[in-house]
């Protein structure tokens, strides 16, 4: 990165740092309501270490590194917040998306070194729909405290995209994006994000379970590249999820 970019992106790093600090503090009883969700779910039990998680991959990145997509998934999973990674995507998903780019070389994207990740919340639960579980468990102030981290990761998104731009920006996984969904609140954030980055953004199937491969696969076109099928799915569901195009 030149000087500038780099001096930007540590800023908007820093900010990030202290906005998941910042929320962590406001809330000393969430380890608490989300360990009595793990422990009473079916799945398998572990220790709640990381109630609210900052991508600590972030700070192995360095002036000489170069970033070329953010990618926002949606919120941290069991591995995310063991204490032994805080970072995002580092469960099945992850390993399933780090596949996906070492198999498409054209792309010309190393998972691990060159893609910046971000979620739409950082409040860790056990897979993502258990966030209304632990919202009825919290109530209303834990509710309102998650929809305010919404728009606080798009001001993050935004932070990062300015310090970057252009670059393109991946939201993968979309379904509780819908109006009534965990995420409405990111959504609506996300429509008023400056033309400039609206026109970067690229909808997709989430990578777990393999969707993203297999809806690309499925979409793919004769004679196209990746590169140009990832563009075409990707504004489609854009314009699908958010209703609106800007140019």
């Amino acid at each position: 990165m030149k000087a500038a970019i780099w001096k930007k992106f540590a800023s908007a790093r820093d900010n990030y740092r202290e906005s998941v600090d910042q929320l962590s503090r406001s809330l000393p009883n969430l380890r608490r309501i989300q360990q009595k969700m793990v422990d009473a779910r079916s799945g398998p039990a572990y220790t709640v270490e990381t109630p609210v998680v900052y991508n600590e991959a972030l700070d192995d990145v360095g002036p000489k590194d170069e970033i070329k997509l953010i990618l926002v998934a949606d919120n941290p999973g069991r591995r995310e917040q063991a204490a032994e990674n805080r970072r995002y995507l580092v469960g099945p998903s992850g390993k399933i998306t780090e596949r996906f780019f070492r198999e498409e070389p054209s792309l010309g994207i190393d998972f691990r070194k060159n893609v910046l990740i971000l979620n739409k919340t950082p409040v860790h639960t056990p897979r993502t729909v258990e966030l209304r579980e632990l919202c009825r468990l919290g109530g209303p102030a834990l509710t309102e405290a998650i929809a305010q981290s919404q728009l606080s990761m798009v001001r993050v998104l935004e932070d990062f995209y300015q310090a970057l731009s252009p670059i393109p920006v991946w939201i993968i996984g979309y379904s509780e994006m819908k109006r009534g969904g965990i995420f409405e609140v990111y959504t609506e954030a996300v429509k008023k994000v400056p033309g400039t980055l609206f026109d970067q953004l690229y909808f997709y199937r989430h990578f777990s379970m393999n969707q993203f491969t297999i809806d690309l696969h499925k979409q793919a076109k004769r004679g196209e590249t990746t590169a140009q099928a990832l563009e075409r799915i990707g504004t489609a569901y854009r314009e699908r999820i958010l209703g609106i195009s800007k140019n």
